[in-house]
């Protein structure tokens, strides 16, 4: 994305130059918005080809074959708690109804006795009395990183060799165990991990969280993956064995990471083993009450991907077209070869959650919500240039270079 940021440059100098050429820059003061107009104009042009290759891209993914496993090995599935979340009574049980024949521990932890997810996992022992439910509370602290250090309390408890982690906020249809494992069963693979698509709790706030991943984050990494741009390693589901981790050291290496999920997979990558991704979405929770939730939900993703990868971070401003086509039509003056740009950019969107609608089985319904989904995601994107704190789980931190958190005093 880097390269093709430097090309619309290019291209929108070269174009910018041509109007010089024709006399169309009547005045010296119209210059620099005449250049920005064309940079942007040129920018929505592209974006909009790429939305269109994302709509075929991610269509495409989701039409391959999963995989089934050869045997049905012991799996402990790991979740690290932290509050009483919208749904999460709801996606527990999603795990405990796995159509896996095999045994399988879950293991849950928390950091503090009165966490409220306690009770809903004596919820779940009701509702699931067979199930094989290991809960560890301890408050030990090794690093920033508190969901690291929530895992590295659960290790000693985890009873088999192979491994899932889950977030608490994430759901999951009943055939995910199976084709996971299968996954993880193929040769050379060290990890699994899962794409996931938005489920929104009621509200505007939250529709908006759930649409940015599905028709902005979810078709990038399509796109990515296709393109081989991207090594992506996502928390939402990490699948490994035992023997693995004790490769890459084990969880200590990563507790000062603000993107642990991609440090985890780029040490499995290291090590000599491939990090598969099956064509399966899993659902992640988007509970956003408000817009300051909200913003301060997507400036913490945002910025994680800048820390992950500047380049491919700064090369993502061309994939939101619709913005771009806005800016371009402000920028002109409303210049007549403008016009056009918006209804083009607003049609390729439409298309792309079209067909990323019917690859994640989703209704389609929200058209509405769309652009306002796109300009919030775009102010996203230019904010999170501009600084490198983030706030998680009410604490705050500064994000150095390197993708380390380091701990500021809240005000």
């Amino acid at each position: 994305m880097r390269h093709l940021t430097w090309l619309v440059c290019l291209v929108g100098l070269v174009v910018t130059l041509e109007f010089f050429d024709r006399g169309d820059i009547p005045h010296a003061g119209s210059v620099f918005l005449t250049a920005m107009s064309v940079l942007a104009g040129v920018s929505a042009l592209f974006g909009i080809g790429y939305t269109l290759l994302a709509a075929v891209l991610t269509r495409r993914f989701f039409e391959q074959r999963t995989s089934e496993p050869t045997s049905f090995p012991p799996v402990t599935v790991v979740k690290p708690m932290h509050g009483d979340e919208w749904a999460l009574l709801d996606n527990l049980i999603s795990f405990c109804q796995q159509d896996y024949p095999g045994p399988i521990q879950f293991l849950f932890g928390v950091h503090d006795s009165a966490d409220p997810a306690l009770k809903t996992i004596d919820a779940l022992r009701l509702l699931h009395p067979d199930a094989h439910i290991t809960v560890v509370t301890d408050a030990r602290l090794h690093g920033p990183n508190r969901k690291m250090s929530n895992i590295i309390n659960m290790m000693p408890h985890a009873l088999h060799e192979f491994l899932v982690f889950a977030d608490s906020d994430v759901s999951v249809a009943p055939d995910y165990l199976r084709h996971v494992i299968g996954e993880l069963q193929k040769p050379d693979v060290g990890l699994v991990t899962c794409v996931y698509r938005g489920r929104p709790s009621p509200g505007l706030w939250s529709s908006l969280s759930a649409q940015a991943i599905n028709y902005h984050f979810l078709p990038a990494v399509m796109t990515g993956l296709a393109l081989g741009l991207a090594r992506p390693c996502f928390g939402q589901t990490i699948a490994t064995r035992r023997a693995t981790l004790e490769k890459i050291g084990g969880f200590a290496p990563f507790v000062h990471h603000l993107a642990e999920d991609n440090a985890i997979g780029e040490a499995v990558r290291m090590a000599g083993a491939k990090v598969a991704i099956p064509p399966l979405a899993v659902s992640h929770i988007c509970d956003q009450a408000s817009a300051m939730t909200l913003a301060a939900h997507e400036l913490r993703w945002s910025r994680t991907i800048r820390a992950v990868d500047p380049a491919g971070h700064l090369g993502s401003v061309l994939t939101h077209p619709f913005p771009l086509a806005l800016l371009t039509l402000a920028l002109s003056g409303a210049a007549e070869w403008t016009w056009a740009l918006v209804p083009a950019a607003l049609l390729a969107r439409i298309v792309l959650k079209l067909q990323s609608d019917t690859a994640l089985l989703e209704p389609r319904r929200d058209f509405w919500v769309l652009p306002l989904t796109d300009i919030a995601s775009f102010a996203i994107l230019i904010a999170s240039f501009f600084s490198t704190r983030v706030v998680w789980r009410g604490s705050t931190f500064e994000v150095e270079p390197d993708g380390m958190l380091r701990s500021v005093q809240d005000k």
